[in-house]
């Protein structure tokens, strides 16, 4: 019976010591492995030969879904699986997927050009919200409340920005509060509300906005389970947007912070992770 985990992350955070601090009690032994120091593809790579499975939480746009199917293919499991991973890294992917399977999702466009972005905005009412379809903790999220000012923008998307960097998608504004749920699993552990700041219009938990617990309702858990259907167990944070109509959803994070939810909640998450790692080993 294996119990060895690397955590792959570029950085150790609240999260990764939290479960570094908790393995012990269920009998996991974790480490930290620098995803920047990793180079994957020979069958018996030995930075993570002696691990008996990687729980990767890498922040990077895309460095998450290359290292688990580097990993996999070296006979090595990870968590997430490479397809939630790179579902869950490309907006417009995943958009596409829950769409598909008839789960509800925001209105959007895909921008890769001027054209484009000018055509979202004869369809869709300001305000709306500019996003890049690679990115994550609410950076170069951009409310956009008139024309003039959402050309202004375009322009540095345009002109600065690298070609994965210039894919956007154009959404409308669907205020300042959203639901994050955590999902370790197959289950939904915890859910917390997070409303904006007075001096910043994102809820993204990252940047330390409001929050409180909720109560998991029958809507909530029947389109959480629905996500948790479409990309297989695994441990996400899947945000929600609250509208008349009823709840949709905007992202699925494959590495999610729980800190805020954890707090908001009272929910012990890293002795869920733990303990669903446990299950799969075995």
């Amino acid at each position: 019976m294996g119990g060895k985990v690397a955590i792959v992350a570029d950085r150790i955070g609240w999260e990764e010591r939290q479960l570094i601090r908790t393995a012990p009690d269920l009998g996991l032994h974790i480490d930290w492995v620098n995803d920047e120091s990793l180079c994957l593809g020979h069958p018996d790579a030995p930075s993570i030969t002696a691990y008996d499975t990687l729980l990767i939480r890498s922040r990077s746009y895309t460095r998450g879904g290359l290292l688990a199917a580097a990993a996999q293919a070296s006979g090595i499991p990870t968590l997430n699986t490479t397809h939630a991973i790179q579902s869950c890294e490309n907006k417009l992917v995943l958009r596409a997927l829950l769409r598909t399977a008839g789960i509800p999702v925001p209105d959007f466009r895909l921008v890769v050009s001027r054209k484009d972005f000018e055509t979202a905005l004869d369809e869709l009412p300001l305000p709306v919200v500019l996003k890049p379809v690679f990115g994550g903790m609410g950076k170069r999220v951009t409310l956009l409340r008139t024309r003039d000012t959402a050309h202004s923008v375009y322009d540095y998307v345009e002109d600065l920005g690298h070609a994965f960097e210039q894919a956007c998608l154009v959404e409308p504004y669907l205020g300042g509060s959203s639901v994050r749920c955590l999902v370790v699993g197959e289950e939904l552990v915890a859910a917390a509300r997070f409303e904006s700041g007075g001096t910043d219009w994102r809820n993204n938990a990252a940047l330390g906005n409001r929050n409180e617990a909720v109560a998991l309702d029958h809507e909530v858990r029947d389109i959480v389970g629905r996500v948790v259907a479409l990309l297989g167990a695994g441990i996400y944070g899947v945000d929600l947007f609250e509208t008349p109509d009823g709840h949709l959803v905007n992202e699925v994070n494959h590495a999610p912070g729980f800190r805020a939810v954890a707090s908001a909640t009272g929910a012990d998450i890293p002795a869920a992770i733990g303990r669903h790692v446990r299950e799969i080993l075995g």
